[in-house]
């Protein structure tokens, strides 16, 4: 089955996305003349200065409507009291701090690229959120806020500047333009020495009410517990901070979740947008800029059919829902057993059929035990299909139409 003739689910009113070119210029080869053509009328050249702030500025920075944060990054990563009393002590010592980027999305509003934690961790110090703790140089500041600092340290601290690199926003000639080069810089600026995940990048860079939308479900409980990551608290839901336990949990803090349910939406319309060599990240990158511009009714309804289809995958299959039933070889021998965590081997196509079978709940709920048993001589006979490292555009195709199969026999 070819990708153009692929089997695809109904798609919603207004769900349809164009197969628009990605973001980025192709390759094509120049002469040396034209190269120092390009160079000389500034294409693809960052237009940047450079901003000093002092440190007692930075709180009322950070609580400025211009100034856009990353709430939801900062849920996740937020550093503990002994990481950003460091910092303070760095600024009492006068050691250097790492600049900020800026990028300026509108006339004198910024967004922060790089640098939030900083930002954050000198806004709370100031309006006294957060004791001092674990200082080496410093001892025997540990245990104080700042309005409890002796005068003189204060005033030091006070004294000090954070730099900050602006990319303008006559860096861009159109608003596709600002998002290439805004994803360009984000992408190559060493965050804090971490690597940012790409759902990490999308929440950056491409927030909006797709983003949004797939934020919230991502504390669905179904999907949480189906993925071994702990549940949201009531004052997380409420907007409150995550529980350290969620912070602790690497697929939590690389927003994991997140990409799993975007994951869900872009699988409908996988077939016929992903290109082939595309990267799989660069198709969802692609897919939640086009989402971000659904209607809000049809962002509703993908809502409420993803939330659906988890609490049906996890009621009818368990919780091995998307765990792969797996061959491994010992001493000659096959050794057939279930696979210790869940894979988007399993999740990708099963959650999309699932989705097509979510109506027909209440013939195929009271089978879940029947089906939980028989499901793993499907995976037996069709092996090489579901095997992991086969994703060939025609096993994933192959997949879904086994399960379509497979649940059709139920009814």
């Amino acid at each position: 089955m070819s990708e153009d003739t692929a089997e695809t689910p109904p798609l919603l009113p207004d769900e349809f996305i164009d197969n628009a070119p990605s973001l980025g210029t192709s390759a094509s080869k120049l002469s040396d003349s034209e190269i120092n053509n390009k160079y000389v009328k500034g294409e693809v050249r960052i237009v940047t200065e450079q901003a000093r702030y002092p440190i007692n500025s930075i709180a009322g920075i950070v609580e400025d409507t211009s100034y856009r944060m990353s709430p939801e990054y900062q849920r996740r990563h937020r550093w503990d009291q002994d990481r950003k009393s460091k910092l303070i002590e760095s600024l009492i010592m006068n050691v250097p701090v790492p600049p900020i980027f800026l990028y300026e999305y509108d006339y004198s509003k910024y967004e922060v690229m790089d640098g939030l934690q900083r930002l954050t961790a000198i806004h709370e110090f100031y309006r006294n959120k957060f004791n001092l703790s674990g200082l080496t140089e410093w001892p025997e500041l540990n245990g104080r806020t700042y309005d409890q600092l002796p005068s003189k340290v204060r005033e030091g601290i006070d004294r000090r500047y954070l730099s900050s690199v602006i990319l303008l926003k006559e860096t861009a000639h159109s608003e596709e333009d600002a998002l290439r080069l805004k994803q360009l810089v984000f992408e190559r600026i060493n965050s804090g020495g971490v690597r940012l995940s790409p759902q990490e990048s999308r929440n950056a860079l491409f927030d909006g009410p797709m983003n949004q939308l797939c934020i919230r479900l991502s504390r669905t409980p179904a999907l949480c517990r189906l993925w071994g990551i702990p549940e949201p608290e009531a004052q997380e839901v409420e907007g409150g901070l995550p529980s350290d336990e969620r912070i602790n949990n690497e697929d939590f803090r690389k927003m994991t979740d997140v990409e799993l349910v975007l994951r869900f939406f872009a699988y409908r319309q996988k077939h016929r947008l992903h290109k082939s060599g595309e990267p799989l990240s660069s198709y969802f990158d692609r897919y939640l800029r086009k989402g971000n511009f659904f209607p809000q009714s049809t962002l509703d309804s993908l809502g409420a059919l993803f939330f659906d289809t988890i609490e049906f995958a996890e009621a009818l299959l368990g919780f091995r829902c998307f765990y792969l039933y797996r061959k491994r070889s010992r001493s000659g021998a096959d050794h057939w057993s279930w696979r210790e965590s869940p894979t988007t081997t399993v999740y990708d196509p099963l959650m999309l059929v699932l989705s097509e079978f979510v109506t027909q709940r209440e013939i195929l709920l009271p089978k879940s035990q029947q089906i939980q048993i028989d499901i793993e001589g499907l995976y037996k006979a069709e092996y090489d299909t579901f095997e992991g490292r086969n994703v060939n555009p025609s096993a994933l195709q192959q997949r879904e139409e086994h399960y379509r199969t497979f649940f059709n026999a139920y009814l």
